[in-house]
């Protein structure tokens, strides 16, 4: 699909946060295309995962808003939000240890059951049906991920990567349109980065639109059709990875420079 071609899924229009006196997002906008791989990237502190949290529900914006297919966000719940068609991931890693791998796939299979707790008691074969469908799509998820083998282990048994991967899996489980992926990176080694990178491009080509938080310039690089640059909570660049990489002031922001002297 050419890149004029694509209809922006998610938009985020004008959003300012503020916290107390602290204004942690000031006028930030851009917009997600559908079937991309957009990156969001800066500095610590830059405001990543507050805009993060602010399209999914977590925080609500001083001013302007987020839409997503058109529909503003802002007085969503969590879990409309997620009905909707938003699933994410977080930099800590938040599994039910005690449950099995596929177990806490089929929680987020869940998060789209159209079934009442009086079919769950009666265990109606409306409810039947659908509990045989999640597990059936529980355990294709697992053998997209990479870890089908491990579905009745231990969550908290699984390594650290394996975590990650059972996190993407359950995201997906609840048949979102666009994915968000909040530094899935963090702790992995440069084989597990080089994995994560061909599961994420796996993911888009399945169809899924992508929002990818990440530290990882390289990964970042490798992996995005475009960037947003965020720093002090103001976006100073968007475009192509190559263009991201070659801008004066997203050097700046990464080496400490003044932006003269970065061109």
């Amino acid at each position: 699909m050419a890149e004029a071609a694509r209809e922006a899924l998610l938009v985020v229009d004008d959003v300012t946060l503020k916290f107390g006196g602290v204004t942690a997002l000031d006028g930030v906008s851009f917009e997600i295309r559908e079937g991309e791989i957009l990156g969001l990237i800066g500095p610590n502190g830059a405001g990543k995962t507050t805009c993060f949290n602010v399209m999914t529900g977590v925080y609500r914006p001083t001013s302007g808003e987020a839409r997503f297919t058109g529909r503003p966000l802002t007085d969503l719940k969590r879990f409309e939000i997620t009905k909707l068609g938003i699933a994410r991931t977080f930099q800590n890693i938040r599994l039910f240890k005690s449950m099995t791998v596929l177990e806490n796939v089929k929680v987020g299979y869940d998060a789209r059951s159209r079934k009442g707790i009086i079919s769950a008691i009666l265990r109606t074969p409306a409810q039947r049906r659908e509990e045989a469908a999640g597990d059936q799509r529980a355990r294709e998820l697992l053998e997209f991920v990479g870890i089908a083998g491990r579905a009745d282990e231990l969550a908290a048994n699984l390594s650290y990567g394996d975590q990650r991967r059972l996190e993407i899996a359950r995201a997906m489980a609840t048949g979102p349109k666009l994915l968000c992926l909040d530094e899935p990176a963090a702790g992995f080694n440069p084989a597990e980065k080089a994995k994560l990178m061909d599961l994420i491009r796996k993911v888009r080509d399945e169809g899924y639109t992508v929002l990818l938080i990440e530290h990882d310039m390289r990964l970042v690089m490798g992996v995005t059709d475009r960037i947003v640059v965020l720093e002090f909570g103001q976006k100073i660049a968007e475009g192509s990875p190559a263009e991201i990489r070659d801008n004066p002031a997203v050097i700046a922001a990464y080496l400490g420079v003044d932006e003269d002297d970065a061109s």
